[in-house]
């Protein structure tokens, strides 16, 4: 992939210095509070490996994300093909993030999100991009209506690989953003 830069981030694809923050954003309680496991070191190493061979065949995914001024990596933003039928079709792009606590609340996710974005509709040429998360993670769902996403309630459903050992975390959110209501929020900021 080639990076993608923000006024203050690097989006790229993950190198082998990123694997001690992956494993420590994949097994944070703080972190993965929305999500029903915690992965391993070894699970976690898996999934780098599984996202990065995918940017390098797809040009994009869940990528790293590093500070520009100190290249410290924070966590991962980034548009994955999804596949969710029959909530979601297969294939329709996704957007999602996950950050370190210590890099929260500065506007790195939203910063980030937004670049992908205008990949998503320039680059890659998709007429909608769609978010998820479980029904009360206000943190997610605040950056999703910071970007302009619009809730699709019609739409909410029970994320089938939740397991049933956590049925408080089975009920999502559904949000998307249209290529045309991208175009008039970009509009609008000019």
């Amino acid at each position: 992939m080639k990076e993608i830069r923000t006024e203050r981030l690097i989006l790229r694809n993950w190198e082998e210095r990123d694997r001690a923050l992956f494993h420590r954003i994949n097994s944070d309680d703080l972190v993965m509070e929305f999500f029903g496991m915690r992965r391993s070191r070894a699970e976690s190493d898996g999934l780098l490996d599984k996202l990065r061979a995918g940017i390098d065949s797809d040009g994009f995914g869940f990528a790293a994300a590093e500070i520009a001024g100190t290249g410290e990596c924070i966590g991962f933003v980034g548009l994955l093909r999804t596949d969710l039928e029959p909530f979601i079709p297969k294939g329709t792009l996704e957007i999602g993030w996950r950050l370190a606590p210590e890099f929260w609340g500065k506007g790195y996710v939203t910063e980030a999100a937004d670049a992908w974005l205008d990949f998503a509709f320039e680059a890659i040429g998709d007429d909608e991009v769609v978010s998820f998360a479980v029904w009360n993670n206000n943190r997610s769902t605040a950056v999703m209506q910071r970007l302009g996403m619009r809730a699709e309630p019609s739409r909410n459903f029970d994320h089938p690989r939740v397991p049933d050992a956590h049925p408080e975390l089975k009920r999502h959110v559904f949000y998307n953003l249209k290529r045309n209501q991208w175009q008039e929020r970009k509009k609008a900021a000019n």
